[in-house]
């Protein structure tokens, strides 16, 4: 046998004998993820919970979790989560939570819209805000908006319950919402009208 084929032989039985051993770091960053992500789920209503669809031990774990204080116990109720979500499809997992969190911040955004839209609108008496309003919203129903502005501002005038200001937001976020909202006027002009009869 020549020198070179021993040489050749004996680093191939070295290569067989080292195994790639993970990466200790990696590991501890992966698990510090799955970890942020169950107390992200634990801190959700329990039906937003019960939409991951996760085995009923994890669910119940995050349940459990969820009602804790900030103490020992639930240290150790995460880790253990953390352990049984590390067996699953954690990036199915952190799309699903994304998507929650993304609709959270639209909605929480829309909602500040719809009510500093409602205040300017309540505010104005020029009709400036809803020019600017219908600028922004061309598809709104003018005659609508005038008129439940008109009663909204008459029941503050006369310290009446804000029915038409709660009308009034809930169009607007409705519209702001979805541009291309539509919904049965006659029925909530119907009411704004009654509120103007009594």
């Amino acid at each position: 046998m020549r020198e070179e084929d021993y040489f050749e032989e004996d680093m191939d039985d070295e290569a067989e004998h080292y195994a790639i051993r993970p990466n200790k770091t990696q590991i501890k960053k992966q698990i510090g993820v799955v970890l942020a992500m169950a107390e992200e789920i634990c801190e959700l209503a329990p039906p937003l919970i019960a939409e991951f669809n996760l085995p009923d031990n994890i669910e119940t774990a995050l349940l459990d979790a969820g009602k804790m204080g900030n103490n020992s116990a639930r240290k150790r109720l995460l880790k253990y989560i953390t352990s049984q979500l590390r067996n699953l499809d954690t990036e199915a997992v952190q799309e699903k939570l994304d998507r929650m969190k993304s609709k959270s911040v639209h909605a929480v955004r829309e909602h500040h819209q719809a009510e500093r839209w409602r205040d300017q609108l309540l505010a104005d008496t020029s009709n400036q805000q809803l020019t600017a309003f219908l600028n922004e919203y061309p598809d709104a129903e003018s005659q609508h908006i005038r008129q439940l502005q008109r009663n909204a501002q008459k029941e503050l005038k006369e310290e009446k319950p804000p029915k038409s200001a709660r009308l009034l937001y809930k169009y607007l976020k409705d519209l702001i919402a979805d541009p291309s909202y539509q919904t049965d006027y006659e029925v909530i002009e119907s009411e704004a009208d009654d509120e103007d009869e009594v």
